[in-house]
């Protein structure tokens, strides 16, 4: 397994409706910037979040993921959203399988709008 195939095996378990399997994408510790404004951490409370969010029936697209950034044993994902705007993100552990799973997830993040200068 690559650390991008990380982010297809997401949409696929997602799609369906397969919170556990989800959840077994990240370490027993993982981070998870999610929902907006707070962090869900470890994998037992990111099942339980992803119960909660597939029950509401949602349906994910495949998305081009882009370059990986890679440190020996640890990977930075990412992905751009359809919209254009923001982008997820995700730093991801080999693990002693030689498999990959995430540790920290930014599934969104959409950075603010500058300020603008007041006009005089």
């Amino acid at each position: 397994m690559k650390p991008e195939d990380l982010t297809r095996l997401f949409v696929e378990r997602a799609n369906a409706g397969d919170a556990a399997g989800i959840a077994a994408l990240y370490e027993e510790n993982a981070v998870m910037a999610y929902p907006p404004g707070s962090r869900t951490v470890g994998r037992a409370a990111i099942r339980e979040l992803w119960e909660k969010v597939l029950a509401q029936g949602p349906h994910f697209e495949p998305e081009q993921p882009l370059p990986t950034l890679l440190s020996g044993d640890l990977a930075l994902t990412s992905t751009p959203p359809k919209d254009g705007s923001g982008a997820r993100a995700q730093v991801v552990r080999r693990q002693p399988d030689g498999s990959w799973l995430r540790v920290l997830d930014q599934p969104e993040f959409n950075p603010p709008t500058p300020p603008t200068a007041p006009k005089e």
